[in-house]
């Protein structure tokens, strides 16, 4: 007799048990268990990442873009016109014509570079109008501040037809270019005020020194601008006396 307490013949129901899970565990197919759920987890990723990927690349052409688009703003200026005068009033008008005409030519030799190349613009002029060299003065003062005082001087002598302050004047740190600017053109206008000669205003007063260099030609517009208004006088004269 057995000492499991099991009858002869009869096998143990461990055994049994024994037996029947390894069957059971051979009946898995190898590998087990598949997670077939991890493979479309992978494919949003990777969509999202492509996403991701699109979305910081697009606003870079729409950068582009936008600067190509920028209108370019061109610098303002004086815009010379004609005006429209009925017919059967009277006019006087002066023309830039340097016949029989004697210029007085203040400049200032602070910032000489460009006041230099303003007085060449200026002489150039006045010769192609007939001005010649020998009925023109030049008048060095130290600065801008100094013209109107020197614009004063020559227009007190009656010997000039017209004067022509040049200068320049360049915006820095501090409110000295407000200051200077300012009287330079108050006291030019007061000179030709109180002498009725005509004074023309040759000051450049820019932010930059570049803005400057762009401007040096209105030396020139300057130069014309007396002779025109000296040619005007005479004709105010003239019709005074007549």
């Amino acid at each position: 007799m057995s000492s499991g307490g099991f009858w002869p013949g009869e096998s143990p129901a461990v055994e049994q048990e024994d037996v029947e899970e390894p069957e059971a565990t051979a009946a898995e197919p190898p590998g087990w268990p598949q997670q077939p759920a991890e493979e479309p987890e992978t494919e949003p990723e990777a969509e999202q990442a492509a996403a991701a990927e699109a979305s910081v690349a697009e606003p870079e052409p729409d950068g582009e873009e936008e600067v190509e688009e920028e209108p370019e703003v061109a610098p303002a200026g004086h815009v010379p016109g004609e005006l429209d005068i009925p017919d059967g009033v009277a006019v006087l008008e002066g023309s830039p014509s340097g016949a029989d005409r004697t210029v007085g030519v203040v400049v200032s030799r602070f910032n000489g570079e460009i006041s230099n190349r303003l007085l060449e613009s200026a002489l150039e002029a006045l010769n192609a109008a007939g001005v010649a060299d020998e009925r023109i003065t030049v008048m060095p003062v130290p600065g801008a501040f100094e013209l109107p005082i020197g614009a004063m001087a020559l227009a007190k002598t009656r010997r000039y037809s017209c004067v022509i302050a040049l200068g320049c004047v360049v915006r820095g740190e501090t409110a000295h270019f407000e200051y200077v600017a300012g009287e330079a053109a108050s006291g030019l206008q007061l000179a030709g005020l109180e002498t009725g000669v005509p004074v023309a205003f040759g000051v450049l007063t820019v932010d930059t020194a570049q803005q400057a260099e762009a401007r040096v030609d209105k030396g020139a517009d300057v130069a014309r601008a007396a002779l025109e208004m000296a040619d005007l006088f005479s004709q105010v004269r003239a019709s005074a006396r007549s």
